[in-house]
């Protein structure tokens, strides 16, 4: 195929991201904003602004995909195949 050019991934693993921001930032941004915008006050845009400056800060100092580990943590989301966060023991 001559002329054809494709622009590849230079890194197949690394995360969507828009803008700078990685796509847990952006999905956190929005659900913060938006309930800032539904609830109104002062009180909700300081938290919009606090919820992402300090997540932005913790996430520099863990690994990649720490959101999801969090998540998994409390329990909103189960990984198959995979023991409870809770296990005591595990047996294979």
């Amino acid at each position: 195929m001559a002329g054809y050019t494709s622009d590849f991934p230079q890194y197949m693993s690394s995360p969507t991201q828009v803008l700078w921001w990685e796509l847990d930032q952006v999905a956190l941004a929005a659900l913060s904003f938006t309930a800032a915008l539904l609830q109104g006050g002062i009180v909700m845009w300081i938290g919009f602004i606090l919820a992402n400056f300090f997540y932005g800060k913790t996430k520099k100092n863990k690994p990649r995909g720490f959101m999801k580990h969090i998540i998994y943590m409390f329990g909103l989301s189960k990984l198959i195949n995979y023991p409870e966060y809770f296990e005591q023991e595990f047996y294979e």
